[in-house]
């Protein structure tokens, strides 16, 4: 069967806000905790009932200052899902640091999720999907198994250039970071890269697992998309990608969570995704696992990287 994973990245709103240009100021302690409170115990009845583990992409800031997250991802490791790193804090600009300053921060991620979980992470993925050869050569330092933060989606591309663009032009700059557009010509299929241009093939070690994104115009096939396109528009995305050997279908925690779960007005006109009810949302995501769960075989990235790595 051809295999499939899914994982969740665990992003807390004081990041959405970072995207939007919006004060941090905005979000109560409630509203901070809110993913891990609330998103992570909906993906994990999600992931029950699919009877399939997945991968869950924590922050180690966020496990380091709030208890119910470590606790949250002690518990989840011990029902069988992989706890892997999204990074300490999560920093848009990490590529940017420099490699000393990268390899602190990975590290960092690495104490905290070993804290919480009583193992060290296998696998990575890079705050905003953004990828260099410092943070590729850090990844690699680290000893992980695989890594999964190429994203070579051209539409979901050229969308974030706009929405920067705006957000500069009102004044209200976004802390994202645009990648370079070499990331478009990335490999839509797991490979192995070369460790100075990780967005092309090479003899890496640590093995790079992309995010699902169809054959021809890459559109993504994400949470994101996967909760609020039409039906129709998702199963021709779907059936695009029959032919692949690997699906890795790629979340966030606010895919669960809606403008009534205390999420402020001001981030939620700008998340427009939040104003779909989360009720409509986890009924769709539990008809596209159905979907996975039919037609492939569905494991954490770290067992997918462990079959696929023989073959590449």
């Amino acid at each position: 069967m051809r295999l499939a994973s899914i994982s969740v990245d665990l992003d807390s709103l004081p990041h959405y806000c970072r995207i939007h240009g919006l004060p941090e100021s905005l979000l109560d302690e409630r509203a901070r905790t809110l993913v891990h409170a609330v998103a992570v115990p909906r993906f994990r009845e999600l992931l029950d009932g699919l009877g399939a583990p997945g991968t869950f992409f924590a922050i180690g800031e966020d496990l380091e200052s709030d208890p119910g997250a470590a606790a949250g991802m002690r518990a989840a490791h011990e029902a069988g899902i992989e706890v892997a790193s999204h990074s300490h804090a999560h920093d848009y600009a990490l590529t940017r640091r420099g490699l000393p300053a990268i390899r602190e921060d990975l590290a960092r991620a690495d104490a905290a999720i070993l804290a919480a979980t009583g193992v060290r992470p296998e696998g990575f993925r890079a705050p905003g999907y953004t990828l260099n050869a410092d943070l590729y050569a850090a990844t690699a330092e680290q000893g992980y198994r695989y890594g999964s933060s190429a994203f070579p989606a051209a539409p979901y591309y050229a969308a974030k250039a706009a929405v920067m663009g705006a957000l500069a032009l009102v004044g209200r700059p976004s802390r994202s970071v645009l990648d370079t557009p070499r990331v478009l010509l990335a490999p839509r299929v797991p490979y192995r890269p070369d460790p100075s241009r990780p967005y092309q093939r090479g003899s890496g070690a640590v093995l790079e697992l992309p995010m699902a994104v169809t054959p021809g115009v890459r559109f993504p096939f994400i949470g994101t998309f996967a909760t609020t396109l039409p039906l129709s528009a998702l199963r021709a995305a779907w059936r695009a990608c029959r032919k692949d050997a690997f699906f890795n279908f790629e979340l966030h925690g606010v895919d669960v969570l809606d403008a009534t779960d205390g999420i402020p007005p001001e981030l939620v006109r700008q998340q427009r995704d939040l104003r779909v009810s989360a009720a409509r949302k986890l009924e769709r995501l539990r008809e596209v696992f159905g979907w996975l769960k039919a037609e492939c075989d569905v494991v954490t990235l770290r067992d997918a990287a462990g079959r696929l790595s023989t073959s590449l």
